[in-house]
């Protein structure tokens, strides 16, 4: 289908749209995917360079096109469409795209250029198109991927997609520096003659996600100094600076701003701007000790060397260096210092002692240890957190 003008572009557009049950995707992409070595029907990885999330409604359409004339019907009545795309389809989306060549450069018309690639790439491995139409379970490791990727670009909010069930899609699998992931019966298949032709891989990690860094180029005021430290699916905001030793972020888990980061972020945790996470410091997860209640780090707030934080804690705030603060935790707030941070919280709390729960999210705490008799106490902070802005 040929196609010589944006107005013809424009009106083909309305009439693929208007097609009875057309649905408009949440998110939609064209990734490589590379297969098992063995298991040759088995996706171990999706790389997708241009990720759609709500956005791009018109490359949508012409890709169902595209699909529709190489006799490719898609599903919208699914959560999820995917489908291995082929040469037909390819010249049928650059045909309808054709308005649109001389234009794809740099930043401009992203879905076009991969097209223009495909023609010449196609050939050199898999590659499959992904449709999301609704944000339910998973049910293919192309739409997992295509979830990672919408949170580590930025495009979805942390805690927003779900992502039940996707380590049940996922392979464990051998990431290899510089080489696609190897099937681990691959390595078990071919150990005596990849050893002994010293060619066994160097493998970095043996895990069902790949590192941060393999798929996304972070902004350039980012600095992770150990790859390993930030799981693919983490989402990290622009001055973050991730240092190497005890720090890791997990998927759907990250950084809202400039932020230090020297412990772990586990998933589902969200620090805010301006914070600092110490040197072994511990942020829960939602599996590992907050009865399912996702926790937020507020703005300039510094958690201490080797910390543990299982409640939500608000802007300003401090917990000492190896102070445990979770939500059975018994803390003592003086009367003099419940007043003061009632008053900046415009709360009314009473009381002398109070579970870490009942402190949750509250700004402007200081948490430490009473060094005579080692009670965890509560008071009014006085310090102010300030990250080196040189750093960030």
């Amino acid at each position: 289908m040929s196609v010589k003008t944006k107005d013809e572009f424009k009106n083909l557009i309305e009439e693929i749209k208007s097609q009875d049950g057309y649905r408009e995707p949440i998110g939609f992409g064209i990734a490589r995917v590379d297969l098992g070595q063995l298991n040759t029907d088995k996706v171990l990885q999706a790389t997708f360079p241009v990720v759609n999330w709500n956005e791009n409604f018109g490359s949508s359409a012409i890709f169902t096109k595209a699909l529709e004339l190489s006799s490719v019907k898609v599903d919208f009545s699914a959560s999820e469409f995917v489908a291995e795309i082929d040469e037909n389809f390819v010249k049928n989306a650059k045909d309808m795209f054709a308005p649109y060549i001389e234009e794809a450069k740099g930043d401009a018309h992203k879905n076009v250029q991969l097209i223009i690639w495909l023609e010449k790439l196609l050939a050199s491995g898999s590659f499959k198109i992904v449709f999301i139409f609704e944000d339910t379970n998973p049910a293919s490791v192309e739409s997992v991927y295509l979830k990672l990727y919408a949170l580590s670009l930025g495009k979805a909010k942390l805690r927003t997609l779900n992502l039940d069930g996707a380590f049940g899609l996922l392979t464990n699998v051998a990431w290899v520096d510089g080489v696609l992931p190897i099937e681990l019966d691959f390595l078990r298949a071919n150990e005596i003659e990849l050893k002994l032709s010293g060619k066994y891989p160097n493998i970095v990690s043996v895990d069902k996600f790949p590192r941060f860094l393999q798929h996304v180029i972070p902004a350039d005021n980012t600095r992770i100094l150990d790859s390993s430290k930030v799981r693919m699916g983490a989402q990290l905001a622009g001055g973050t600076t991730v240092m190497p030793g005890a720090s890791y972020i997990n998927f759907n888990a990250g950084t809202e701003g400039p932020v230090m980061v020297e412990g772990r972020i586990s998933s589902s945790a969200i620090v805010k701007s301006g914070a600092d996470v110490g040197g072994g410091a511990s942020i829960l997860g939602v599996l590992s000790g907050t009865n399912g209640n996702p926790i937020s780090i507020g703005e300039n707030t510094l958690l201490g060397a080797n910390s543990v934080t299982g409640i939500p804690v608000g802007d300003a705030c401090i917990i000492d260096a190896g102070v445990a603060i979770l939500e059975g935790t018994k803390i003592k707030v003086s009367k003099a210092e419940l007043d003061k941070i009632n008053e900046v919280n415009g709360t009314n709390l009473d009381g002398e002692f109070f579970k870490g729960l009942e402190l949750a999210g509250l700004n402007g705490v200081h948490f430490r240890v009473d060094s005579k008799n080692g009670s965890v106490v509560a008071f009014r902070s006085q310090r102010e957190v300030k990250l080196n802005s040189e750093l960030h």
